[in-house]
């Protein structure tokens, strides 16, 4: 069979019609996009959920002077030439690691936490009953917030700051949380030293030859301690 031009081009035109057609009827394979990425849930806001140092609370029990009067025995705390000031109102705070710092394991560890949040629910007005040696001094509101702008200025207002020269510091306590037992408690210290200055922590005690003393850290409330 001869091949014409004419029959060529004819040729031509039905390979390339075949190709379109079978172009045509391959499945088309759409890529999907990837799915966005999970969105890591936030973290409760404790101050909603378990609101603390809330007003109207009872005077603290004695039990609580004894055991911050240990801590506060070592003339190291503070530091020689610098007052011991604590604010005359509780006030404490829960590290939010996960939804709370605080991790117990055992039933006493639980008895504490239970009972720290309760007692600190509302704000509790401490007295001057601390048997500390080297004295303290309670600040009420108004002078709590003068120390803070006297710490914050460095002083610089003479006048104003008159009273508080020496002070570094405000010490604002937790009212402890006890175990059943009485033996062991939670006790929380923030350390503020201007708006933006300061530290805190919230650890364990247990009472041993008749006084308080600091327990050895685990994983109870390794990570409630912060500083800013």
């Amino acid at each position: 069979m001869r091949l014409t031009p004419r029959l060529g081009l004819r040729l031509i035109l039905v390979a390339a019609a075949v190709a379109i057609l079978c172009m045509r009827l391959i499945p088309r394979h759409h890529s999907r996009p990837a799915p966005p990425a999970a969105i890591p849930a936030s973290i409760p806001d404790l101050a909603v959920t378990s609101p603390l140092n809330q007003p109207g609370g009872a005077p603290p029990p004695n039990e609580a002077y004894e055991v911050y009067s240990a801590l506060y025995q070592s003339p190291a705390q503070p530091p020689t030439g610098e007052p011991l000031a604590f604010a005359q109102n509780s006030v404490t705070d829960i590290p939010q690691v996960g939804s709370s710092c605080l991790k117990p394991q055992t039933p006493a560890e639980h008895e504490m936490a239970e009972a720290f949040v309760v007692a600190n629910r509302q704000s509790h007005r401490w007295e001057p009953k601390f048997t500390i040696p080297q004295g303290f001094r309670l600040l009420d509101p108004s002078e709590v917030a003068q120390a803070q702008n006297c710490i914050a200025a460095h002083g610089h207002d003479k006048a104003k700051c008159a009273g508080f020269e020496q002070v570094r510091h405000i010490r604002f306590l937790g009212v402890p949380g006890f175990d059943r037992g009485h033996t062991h408690a939670l006790v929380s210290v923030i350390k503020n030293c201007g708006a933006d200055c300061g530290s805190g922590g919230i650890f364990e005690v247990e009472k041993a030859g008749g006084g308080w003393q600091r327990s050895a850290s685990t994983d109870f409330t390794g990570d409630c301690s912060w500083i800013y």
